[in-house]
Parts: structure tokens; C-alpha cells; sequence
């Protein structure tokens, strides 16, 4: 495996406790003066080290404010999130950035690549952030582009590659850091099926090098490529359940 994409050791992977584990959370936001909104219910989840879970609900359902509260964009109104066994609610501002910095990586459907900037300088942004040199950023972010297949196209600009390129592109740029933890949402949602598939065996083989998979989606066949599928409904978690009884929305 490629350094540049392999986890490091921000996990304790001698721990016994889950990688990932909520508590009764949940989660209301404001809709006004009065009314509010009950977007997750007393969800209780457990995600060892190296699983690939898939988080499956139509629209609404109530898995994307999950996974914002996951990967520390967003706070619970009730109940415990522990990462790598830390109880969340714990840290200020500055260390939350810190975790999420360092154990998780976000591929998003959208891919969300800066347009005027290369793959290669798009991949090694993040380690602007943490104040990497130059041209210790380029070399990993080279290593990163190539790891996906994407090593004879790191100078091109994201209008110069295909949905399923730029989403390599962005799963380098979310791998850059080593985060032993990768959150996907909906990531073949914009591509066609045949692409699709690529960058699903391609997050089967990273979660086979030691990376965690939360992958959110509303699609049964995408959620049958991960090993264990949880449906959300009405904001509640329904873990185990087969991904062939849910219907796409």
C-alpha cells in the first residue's frame, strides 16, 4: 500500500472499544419561535476498526445529520458520541477541528474540487492546513493521485477529467492526511453505474488496508458492497437490517 494513503496511528489499535459508538443520540434543530424539528432519535451505533458500514434511508430519513455528527461538523442535542473511545462532548472547538483533522476523511457526492487549482494542488490543500512544506505537500499529494490511478492526470484541472476521475481525486484529497476513519456520502450518486462500481471497489480495497468505511446512501446496491448495512427511518436507526428491503428514493 501507498504511504501516502495508508491510516496512521491515530486510532489505538490495541483498543477493544468501538472505533465509532453513539449513545441515545440525538438531534432537534429550531424551525421557528416554536416548532422544531426531530432530525435523529436515541441512535445507538457501534463501528469497529476496519468495517465497512453502510448508513442506507431515503431522503429526509435522517443520515446525513448523522454523519455530520460523526465526523464533528455538527453537535448532538442529546446523548454521547465517543470516537476512538473520547467522548466528544469533551473537547472545545480547537481539539474537535484537531479529531477531525486527524482520524476522518470526507468524500462527498458533489466532489467539491476547487476548479481553478490542478488534481495535484486540489489533493495537497489540506496539508496546507497543517503546515506542511511545499514540496513535501506535492510529493504526498503525487503518491495520493497515483494510489488511485490518477498519477498520468495529476495536472489536470477538474474540467479536464470525468465524474469518475474527479471523485478519485477527492478521495485522495480526503486520504492526504492518513485518517484511519472515511466517511462517504453518497459518492456515486453523480456518476454512472459502470464508474460507480470502480469507486466502490475501490473503497472495498481501502477499507482491506486498514481503513474504516461509513458510507451514507439511499441506494440498495450500493449498500450491499459494504458489510454490514444500518437503515435510517424517521431518524431512527435500525442496525442489521438487509439492504434488499429498502428501496431507493
Amino acid at each position: 500500500m501507498s504511504a501516502a494513503l495508508r491510516p496512521h496511528e491515530a486510532l489505538r489499535t490495541g483498543a477493544t472499544h468501538p472505533v465509532i459508538e453513539t449513545r441515545a443520540l440525538g438531534k432537534v434543530y429550531s424551525a421557528g419561535s416554536e416548532a422544531e424539528v426531530v432530525a435523529l432519535k436515541n441512535v445507538d451505533l457501534k463501528i469497529g476498526l476496519g468495517e465497512f458500514v453502510a448508513i442506507m434511508g431515503p431522503s429526509g430519513s435522517g443520515k446525513s445529520t448523522l454523519m455530520n455528527l460523526i465526523g464533528c461538523l455538527d453537535t448532538p442535542t442529546s446523548g454521547v458520541y465517543l470516537c476512538d473511545g473520547v467522548d466528544v462532548a469533551t473537547l472545545d472547538a480547537e481539539e474537535r477541528a484537531m479529531l477531525r483533522r486527524d482520524k476522518i476523511g470526507f468524500v462527498f457526492q458533489g466532489f467539491n474540487l476547487l476548479s481553478r487549482m490542478s488534481a495535484l494542488d486540489n489533493v495537497a490543500m489540506p496539508l496546507s492546513y497543517a503546515r506542511v512544506p511545499p514540496a513535501e505537500r506535492r510529493r504526498r499529494a503525487a503518491e495520493a493521485l497515483a494510489a488511485v490511478g490518477l498519477g498520468e492526470r495529476m495536472q489536470h484541472r477538474p474540467s479536464e477529467l470525468s465524474g469518475g476521475q474527479q471523485q478519485r481525486v477527492a478521495i485522495a484529497r480526503a486520504l492526504i492526511q492518513r485518517p484511519p476513519i472515511l466517511m462517504a456520502d453518497e459518492p456515486t450518486g453523480a456518476l454512472d453505474t459502470r464508474t460507480g462500481q470502480e469507486i466502490l471497489a475501490l473503497f472495498e480495497r481501502l477499507r482491506g488496508e486498514g481503513h474504516t468505511i461509513i458510507l451514507i446512501t439511499h441506494d440498495a446496491e450500493v449498500a450491499e458492497h459494504a458489510d454490514r448495512t444500518c437503515v435510517m427511518r424517521d431518524g431512527e436507526l435500525h442496525d442489521g437490517v438487509p439492504p434488499a428491503t429498502e428501496t431507493s428514493a
